[in-house]
């Protein structure tokens, strides 16, 4: 997907959301465990719940390898349903991958080719080899990691190197890889006053922001500090969505939290025409 049709969808549905599709069979509603495939069961139902009121999906790859062969068949059915009934919604594989040479090839053609995901989330530790080969697929995406919303993102992704926090190098040097363009980056909800200085090296990137909800962020503090002229701002949430009620209304009270989540975000996209 270009980025200019995920700009669109943005204005359209008036939202920036992002629903993290991280499906737990311990947290589902029990009924559904009867389904032949529980897992994509839920994710249809959500999907079908939530989808007008966000730009995109992000299975988190944990969540569908945990149950092995099975677990990848309901990520591959979940990811043809969302391709045939909803090719708009941009879609992203939480895969947290990186490693260099044919290995990078093969898992972005993994994700891009055979489960024909639109981005991918990379690891950036082992430098410009581990990342580029992401790159050299026209019209996908990778999102790098650069200033996470755990608490172990102060371990390493804050340390300075020469004056600058790596979180900052990494961004910087990430703009010199091949194909750059096609890259957007992690950062978390929790460190929303980091934003401003971030927009700063990548001006009108997106940025995939968790932690919003249950991890304590505030949208209107990321909106403030990081919004950009194209927005440039996908905002995830998951459990606070996903897992919204446990009993048969369990897709409305989704619906209910996306709309809600929803509104807010076109209040603050109402605040980036106004300035405009």
């Amino acid at each position: 997907m270009k980025i200019e049709q995920l700009v669109s969808q943005i204005h359209q549905k008036k939202s920036f959301l992002c629903v993290g599709l991280d499906t737990d069979l311990e947290k589902i509603p029990q009924h559904l465990l009867q389904e032949e495939d529980p897992i994509f069961a839920f994710n249809k139902a959500i999907i079908e719940a939530t989808h007008e009121y966000c730009v995109a999906y992000k299975p988190n790859i944990a969540f569908y390898e945990a149950y092995g062969i099975q677990g990848w068949k309901s990520l591959e059915r979940t990811m043809d349903y969302l391709n045939t009934n909803h090719p708009e919604i941009f879609t992203i594989a939480d895969a947290k991958r990186g490693d260099i040479g044919n290995t990078s090839t093969r898992y972005a053609k993994a994700f891009f080719e055979t489960l024909n995901f639109d981005s991918v989330t990379i690891a950036p530790y082992m430098g410009r080899d581990s990342v580029e080969p992401f790159l050299d697929f026209e019209d996908k995406h990778v999102i790098l990691l650069a200033l996470t919303s755990n608490q172990g993102a102060f371990d390493f992704q804050t340390k300075k190197i020469g004056g600058e926090e790596l979180y900052k190098e990494v961004l910087r040097t990430s703009k010199t890889y091949r194909n750059s363009e096609r890259l957007m980056y992690v950062v978390g909800a929790t460190k929303a006053t980091y934003l401003e200085g971030i927009r700063q090296i990548v001006p009108e990137s997106f940025l995939l922001v968790p932690g919003v909800g249950a991890q304590g962020g505030s949208l209107q503090e990321v909106c403030q500090y990081g919004m950009a002229q194209n927005v440039g701002l996908l905002v995830n949430s998951s459990r606070g969505i996903l897992y919204a009620s446990q009993g048969l209304n369990f897709a409305g009270a989704a619906a209910d939290k996306a709309k809600a989540i929803q509104l807010e975000m076109a209040v603050e996209l109402g605040k980036l025409h106004q300035g405009s």
